[in-house]
């Protein structure tokens, strides 16, 4: 860590703060020193990075000083207090949780789709929610190819999505069933166990906040501000990978040939659509990967110019990481 610049990571101990660290240190990050912070009871503690112990640090201003770049793994409302004052301290903050989204003045970075966006920032850089990227990944080069006109996606959330609690909350309650106990639900509102549950809290219109995250945020990223989007989001028992089911309806067709070329040309997007040989992406296969996987690619029985398909996202990693870091990437370039 002699050259390069310095990192700070908040949220250092969580799912995606981890991942951020891992993450960095794969990408070869230039770093020259590193800082990492998380909640009190942490401060004190050590992370890991590059075979170094580096120690947990209190979140405060005097603790900014000379740090670049900011990672906030944190949640939004400690986002809205933290990021503002890394600013101030100086740094530029690439933002994980949902708390600068859709402030018109923050860009929302997919640098694959829109690494134009960054150039614009006043310091904060939000990365969008791990079920959009992993959703806008396929439906980019779908867009530049064809124009979308509607899209119906419907996504499958592993509880990683929800940080190391949900994990070990289905890992607790698998253990439990696997004994004949009890299941105790305490992350979730029931049981996640061999279940599956709206992914997301409920709002008085009937859609979750992932829901609403997903319809927003595909927007503003895709810079199509009418595009109707028809979400479902579904918290599933599985501990990492998000997926998501999508039909997309196009101005022109699309064949489901011409599809998977496309697909196959994107950065960061691969094609594994062997249904005949039951090859297709699953979470088992992806997780560990920065890719999102692309299969079961099939031109919709019901409409003339709609495809529909499965993507596969390791959302601690291209949902949030990854992206976050490339992003970071983009501001050092």
């Amino acid at each position: 860590m002699a050259t390069g610049f310095t990192v700070a990571v908040v949220g250092a101990t969580g799912a995606a703060g981890q991942t951020t660290l891992r993450i960095l240190e794969e990408r070869k990050f230039p770093i020259r020193e590193l800082r990492c912070f998380a909640s009190p009871r942490s401060v004190g503690k050590t992370v890991t990075f590059a075979g170094e112990a580096v120690p947990i640090r209190p979140v405060a201003p005097d603790e900014f000083r000379g740090v670049e770049i900011a990672f906030c793994s944190a949640g939004s409302e400690q986002s809205r207090t933290y990021a503002p004052m890394i600013v101030r301290a100086g740094a530029i903050v690439v933002d994980k949780s949902n708390a600068f989204r859709m402030d018109p003045k923050v860009p929302l970075v997919v640098p694959e789709i829109n690494p134009q966006a960054a150039r614009t920032h006043e310091g904060v850089l939000a990365c969008p929610n791990c079920t959009t990227i992993v959703t806008v990944m396929a439906l980019k080069p779908l867009h530049d190819a064809a124009r979308l006109r509607r899209v119906v996606a419907t996504s499958y959330q592993a509880v990683s999505g929800a940080g190391v609690a949900g994990i070990e909350e289905l890992r607790t309650q698998s253990l439990a069933w696997a004994r004949g106990e009890a299941i105790v639900a305490k992350q979730f509102a029931h049981p996640i166990a061999f279940n599956l549950l709206p992914a997301g809290d409920i709002g008085a219109d009937g859609y979750t906040s992932e829901e609403t995250k997903l319809v927003n945020e595909t927007r503003k990223i895709l810079e199509l501000p009418a595009l109707p989007v028809a979400p479902t989001t579904v918290r599933v028992p599985v501990f990492t990978c998000h997926s998501i089911a999508v039909n997309a309806e196009t101005e022109e067709k699309i064949t489901a040939g011409r599809a998977r070329e496309v697909f196959a040309r994107f950065p960061g997007l691969k094609v594994w659509d062997e249904p005949e040989r039951q090859r297709y992406p699953m979470p088992i296969t992806v997780e560990g990967q920065d890719d999102c996987w692309v299969g079961r690619i099939r031109e919709d029985r019901s409409h003339p110019q709609a495809l529909s398909f499965w993507v596969v996202g390791d959302q601690l990693r291209k949902g949030a990481a990854t992206n976050a870091v490339q992003i970071a990437e983009l501001i050092v370039a």
